[in-house]
């Protein structure tokens, strides 16, 4: 069977979304699947890749982050569909890769598989604030007509996390298929626990008191990840008792992040780590992750240090939540400092030893990417072998319909 995956935002150049589209080829080739990737390039080529295919099309780079490209019209992608003759194929962003996708007359199954919530990533985060959670939902409420209206041209929809698929549904949508993502389990363990690496962390948060816990968070610096939340969490934490924060990230916020941190004694701003064996060292040598974001489709850091051993601290929202229970964690309500303090006294207060081995225990039911890819390939062999309709008219959008002939200038 062959997948055709239109990957809008795929870059030789990105994070989280390179791994997965890298995975996907890999787990395909083994799994009996023919994979091609669609994605906006430089130039028009075709390129091997683990096991798979890449199929760039040109396409200009977006002005504010030249590490991607932005497709600018359908007809090329669509050109792309009819030569490769898919089986089924994928939208895996809700813009101009799914308006293709959606549009596109060929004989194949068509999913639209969202790897995450704009509005909760950006509006949510940003003015919940200051108009509530409701109010942002009725503000953009004009999103989930579109989606809802977008949807309508796909044979199923695909998310990583239940919360996702259930905040979807309520909005009218036909209640996407969760199939959760998954980790490199043995790639982060406690074992990796480094005396050496434990020091260093340590001394870089200033910490003198042998006794005081060594906390880490991993994220974007962006403000979906709440960062400011967990600087000032920590901050109202650590009055009564010394610890140390050890922060792992990069993003659009970093120099806003600094600065911040600066003023909190306890906190270290490590910036990126891109050795992913050194990264789990330093989780297994902590004693335990906060977390900020609450948005996240699955929360793949939050399944790495469970793997290393951690307890955690969490939002109450998202995929953080999902892989969060009371044995081995502690919930606090998003973007709230108080509850993050709350919630950090709660944890260190309780059992290190309990704590660790709950987290271990849980750890054994997280998934590896190739189960999730198992899933994935099975759901959709299941939706071929119904025959379901081939021929679909495009959805009617609050925007402007681009037309296979037209091209946005650029």
């Amino acid at each position: 069977m062959k997948l055709v995956d239109v990957a809008e935002f795929y870059s030789d150049l990105g994070g989280g979304v390179r791994t997965y589209i890298l995975q996907k080829l890999d787990a395909g080739s083994r799994m009996g699947w023919e994979t091609v990737v669609v994605a906006p390039g430089d130039h028009d080529r075709v390129e091997e890749r683990n096991g798979g295919r890449i199929v760039w099309v040109k396409s200009p780079r977006i002005p504010f982050d030249n590490r991607y490209n932005i497709f600018t019209g359908t007809r090329a992608i669509r050109e792309v569909l009819d030569a490769e003759k898919p089986d089924i194929v994928e939208a895996s962003s809700p813009w101009l890769g799914a308006w293709a996708v959606a549009g596109w007359q060929g004989l194949a199954v068509k999913s639209l598989f969202l790897h995450g919530d704009p509005i909760s990533a950006y509006p949510h985060a940003i003015l919940d604030g200051v108009i509530g959670s409701a109010g942002v939902d009725w503000l953009f409420g004009w999103f989930e007509r579109y989606l809802k209206r977008l949807s309508q041209s796909f044979d199923t929809g695909v998310v990583g996390g239940t919360w996702f698929a259930d905040r979807l549904a309520q909005f009218g949508l036909r209640r996407p298929t969760p199939i959760r993502f998954g980790i490199d389990r043995k790639a982060f363990s406690p074992d990796l626990r480094n005396p050496a690496i434990r020091q260093w962390m340590r001394d870089s948060c200033g910490l003198e008191d042998p006794e005081a816990p060594l906390l880490i968070s991993v994220s974007r610096h962006h403000p979906e990840k709440h960062v400011g939340t967990l600087i000032n969490g920590f901050a109202e934490a650590s009055k009564n008792r010394p610890m140390g924060l050890f922060l792992v990230g990069d993003g659009p916020l970093r120099r806003w992040v600094e600065r911040k941190a600066a003023k909190v004694p306890g906190i270290y701003v490590a910036g990126m780590i891109n050795d992913r064996h050194f990264l789990a060292q330093c989780l297994a040598s902590a004693d335990a992750m906060i977390h900020g974001g609450g948005t996240e489709t699955y929360g793949l850091v939050i399944a790495e240090a469970l793997c290393s051993g951690l307890p955690v601290v969490v939002p109450n929202h998202g995929g953080a939540a999902e892989l969060a229970a009371p044995d081995y964690a502690e919930t606090y309500a998003v973007a709230d400092s108080s509850g993050c303090s709350d919630a950090i006294h709660r944890l260190l207060n309780r059992p290190p030893e309990l704590l660790r081995a709950a987290a271990l225990n849980a750890a054994d039911r997280v998934g590896t990417p190739d189960d999730h890819f198992r899933d994935l390939f099975g759901h959709y062999a299941r939706l071929i072998e119904q025959n379901l309709p081939t021929l679909r008219p495009q959805p009617s959008l609050d925007i402007e319909w681009v037309p296979d002939s037209q091209e946005i200038p650029t």
